[in-house]
């Protein structure tokens, strides 16, 4: 295999291309993965070479070739023109917003964006200057009322963490350009596979890789994607903050991604299959999944998107506090913890009451987040079916 074959890879269906992105055996002396680089000196053979830094790689904090089969591979997926990885998806959201800001700025961020976002805009860039406002996630077009002057990035998360709004990308990214506003998007939940970030107006795409590309809960990763006009600043802004991910991580994320394809497959089967069987339930009042015919979102999802993950939520009808404890902890099969993404199927409460400010959450009942993972579904849903019980006890 060459070295490098991006141009004929474009070409190729995406299961095919997540086995290939990122590859180059023959620069590895015929190994089929790229072997872990761990480093941090670079030795350059003259002087000269040393003051041109003439070669690929020039000292570890700006990467190793293992850390860039990721990057060459993620931009591939994402069809970016750059791609730099950072230890966590928080980190791959503060390092976009530093990217497309400065003091004084004026930034939009979505009011269902994942809740550590709005700590970030609300504390850190609050201090050096930023001015951070949240705008309805149903705004689409009309987002353009919003943006300012000094407005120079517009943040994205579609859908919504936890409430699972679908927002219309394509209106508010061509509004956002328009008056010169980077789009940022957080896309995690579809990943590349499913939403294809700059190809759908976004100037920046953030992954956290830590989910679906792990896919195994033990990995820790951020993704920055870039289009053309912004892969040199973005490229930049990493740079002087040199917090790259450890060439370990990237091979993990490597090894992840090479499966994603099929994971993301069963978990949108298995998702949809619990996601319809809940909706039947008499306990439940709705249930958030944007592939449903039902969600708010449906038609707009349905456009975009080519696909779903394995996330969803669900309004109880209304219960107690001890009721739903009774169910979530008797769980054997769901775990309960934070993140998504996994093989493991996992559950947690949730309020968006407490932080909404652009729009009001209103739910009839608790809410909960699942991530289905790849448990049998009828396990999973026998598994539910006693929890419902000890609820209803």
């Amino acid at each position: 295999m060459s070295t490098d074959n991006r141009k004929k890879r474009r070409k190729m269906r995406m299961d095919t291309l997540v086995t290939q992105a990122g590859r180059a055996p023959l620069d590895h002396f015929g190994f089929v993965n790229p072997p872990i680089y761990r480093g941090s000196t670079v030795l350059f053979p003259t002087l000269a070479d040393l003051e041109a830094l003439r070669q690929p790689y020039t000292y570890g904090t700006k990467g190793t070739p293992t850390t860039r089969a990721l990057e060459d591979a993620w931009s591939e997926i994402a069809g970016a023109a750059d791609t730099v990885l950072v230890p966590s998806g928080l980190a791959a959201i503060a390092l976009a917003l530093l990217t497309a800001t400065h003091a004084g700025a004026h930034v939009l961020v979505v009011d269902s964006a994942y809740q550590p976002t709005r700590s970030f805009c609300d504390g850190f860039l609050k201090r050096f200057g930023v001015t951070t406002e949240y705008y309805d996630p149903r705004i689409g077009a009309e987002i353009a009322a919003l943006i300012r002057p000094e407005t120079t990035a517009v943040l994205l998360e579609s859908p919504g963490s936890q409430s699972m709004e679908i927002q219309d990308v394509p209106a508010i990214a061509a509004a956002a350009r328009e008056r010169g506003a980077c789009v940022i998007i957080d896309n995690t939940w579809a990943t590349p596979l499913y939403f294809p970030p700059h190809e759908r107006g976004c100037d920046l795409a953030i992954e956290a890789g830590t989910k679906y590309l792990s896919g195994h809960s033990d990995l820790l990763l951020g993704l920055v994607s870039a289009n053309a006009r912004w892969a040199k600043r973005l490229r930049a802004t990493f740079n002087m903050f040199a917090m790259g991910a450890g060439p370990d991580d990237a091979s993990l994320a490597l090894r992840g991604l090479r499966t994603m394809a099929l994971r993301l497959r069963e978990q949108e089967r298995a998702a949809l299959e619990i996601a319809r069987w809940l909706s039947a339930r008499p306990e439940v009042s709705r249930v958030l999944h944007p592939a449903l015919p039902d969600h708010p979102g449906h038609a707009l999802w349905k456009r975009d998107f080519s696909g779903a993950s394995g996330v969803f939520s669900v309004i109880l009808k209304p219960v107690s506090k001890q009721a739903v404890a009774a169910f979530v902890d008797g769980l054997e099969l769901f775990g309960i913890g934070f993140s998504w993404g996994g093989y493991e199927s996992l559950v947690i409460p949730f309020d968006c009451s407490s932080y909404r400010t652009a729009t009001r959450w209103v739910a009839e009942g608790p809410a909960l987040r699942f991530s289905i993972g790849l448990e049998d579904v009828a396990d999973l849903q026998e598994d539910l079916e006693a929890g419902f019980a000890r609820l209803t006890a």
